[in-house]
């Protein structure tokens, strides 16, 4: 099979969150299954910084753009990037950020977004490569899918052509201006409810729910959260009338970039089977965020997050105090809104021994708290699937997690009678259950044996790309057949 896969990011181009790691490993994956796979994404500022070998295999190709005559060029990775293709044009894409700026988006990522997903088709066009299935990603790419639909009926290259669409958190969907639809080249008859239209602007996410022959989110139990008006952010309506074909495929993670027996950043390595360096680790954490070595007894709770309302730090500030009682130390890593920033510094001031925060985006930083915590804390109010948990699992350092989405379908509750268990979850979203469980944890914690036995569960727990790549080639054979 042929698979065409549409991300705006992808490790080791560029990125910005898990949609460039699903994106970069997706593709290593299925190639290993047998299935020719080739991305397609834009050439961000980011990319050229980082200096991977490309090479140029269009130039000044031209696009129909409002009528008007565009052009954009390609570059394809080499070696073991081969499978990329990457849309240079600089106007909408040498920035310095991918998205927007801290002070908000870039106000015209409507039409950079829509520029790229129309590209990439005429992409695949000029190198005649025709794709069984076209597999686009989050709002970014959506468009494409209705240009397929709209604009490129009757073309023999797409003649076979089917297509999936994953949600990877459908609270980001892409609302833009009816003229848009003009600039694509798509008819203004699609702005109706009942098409791309929604609250009087158009909605990239929804073309992905609409057009594509199947839809699937990063989890099943998102899968089956975004049909209620709870998560379903005002599209729960259309995703119940597209309930027989949406499903839910839980992410992988590359263990070649998170192994604690081959880690780099770490202060030691380990195993398994030979444990000793998670200590060291521990001490290290503690001197990063300049915390007594004295807590090194007390349980350390670690926190790798985008600084954000629905990664439940509401109810992680009001439940400070109770942790701290517990006697744990917390360390939070991440950058986001500035309402929680300025609160978790203000914590930070008030309880200088106990709770270590660095505000920043840093990979070194992030893989210390893995290894060197007891507990990794995602408290998040709704959670597609997450893939900390995942990581931190096979670091031995346990999830205390929120059971939503994806962090549910991959934690199970500890049970100390029966030795089974990876972690620990709790239901309601408020300071208290989240307190009741770290309450559990900490429990469980004081007693060697069955923390012991706890951290093996966690280190034995598998969620490599290999199970999903093989769930996705199912759902892919699954679609042709549609």
């Amino acid at each position: 099979m042929k698979i065409v896969i549409l991300s705006s990011e992808a490790t080791p181009f560029a990125k910005t969150g898990g949609l460039a790691d699903v994106a970069g490993a997706l593709p290593k994956f299925l190639s290993k299954l047998g299935l020719e796979v080739k991305l397609v994404m834009p050439f961000y500022r980011e990319v050229r910084k980082r200096g991977l070998p490309l090479r140029q295999i269009l130039e000044d190709h031209p696009l129909d753009w409002g009528g008007r005559r565009e052009t954009f060029s390609v570059w394809q990775g080499s070696g073991d990037s081969a499978f990329a293709f990457i849309i240079e044009k600089d106007e909408w894409y040498d920035r310095d950020f991918l998205y927007g700026t801290p002070a908000g988006d870039y106000p015209d990522n409507g039409e950079r977004f829509s520029f790229y997903s129309k590209a990439a088709l005429e992409t695949l066009k000029a190198l005649d490569f025709a794709p069984d299935i076209i597999h686009a990603h989050d709002w970014q790419s959506a468009i494409a899918l209705a240009c397929l639909e709209f604009l490129h009926q009757g073309n023999p290259l797409f003649k076979n052509t089917r297509s999936l669409f994953t949600i990877h958190n459908l609270a980001y969907q892409g609302l833009f201006e009816k003229s848009l639809l003009a600039q694509i080249g798509l008819p203004d008859s699609l702005f109706t409810m009942d098409n791309l239209e929604f609250f009087g602007k158009v909605n990239f996410l929804k073309a992905g729910i609409l057009y594509a022959t199947a839809v699937n989110t990063v989890s099943p139990r998102y899968s089956r959260e975004i049909q209620t008006p709870e998560f379903g952010h005002g599209l729960d309506g259309l995703l119940r009338k597209r309930k027989d074909a949406l499903f839910g495929i839980l992410n992988g993670v590359d263990y070649s970039a998170w192994d604690p027996g081959q880690d780099l950043f770490l202060a030691a390595r380990y195993t398994p089977s030979l444990l000793d360096g998670k200590a060291d680790c521990k001490n290290d954490l503690l001197e990063t965020f300049g915390l007594p070595l004295s807590r090194k007894e007390a349980p350390v709770i670690g926190m790798v997050s985008r600084l954000a309302g629905q990664k439940g730090l509401d109810i992680l500030v009001e439940a400070l105090g109770g942790l701290f009682t517990l006697g744990a130390t917390l360390v939070i890593l991440g950058t986001g809104e500035e309402k929680i920033q300025n609160a978790l510094i203000a914590a930070r001031e008030r309880y200088p021994s106990f709770l270590g925060l660095k505000i920043a985006f840093d990979d070194r930083v992030a893989h210390k708290i893995m290894a060197g915590s007891d507990i990794l804390l995602i408290p998040s109010r709704y959670e597609p699937c997450g893939l900390t948990q995942m990581y931190s699992l096979k670091y031995g350092t346990i999830p205390l997690v929120r059971a939503t989405g994806g962090l549910d379908d991959s934690i199970q509750e500890f049970h100390t009678d029966r030795g089974e268990g990876n972690g620990f979850k709790f239901e309601d979203y408020s300071a208290r259950a989240l307190l009741d469980a770290a309450r559990r944890a900490i429990k469980v914690y004081d007693k060697k044996s069955s923390w012991d036995r706890l951290i093996q569960n966690a280190m034995d727990a598998d969620f490599s790309w290999d199970r999903s790549a093989r769930e996705y080639l199912t759902l892919y054979q699954k679609i042709a057949g549609l």
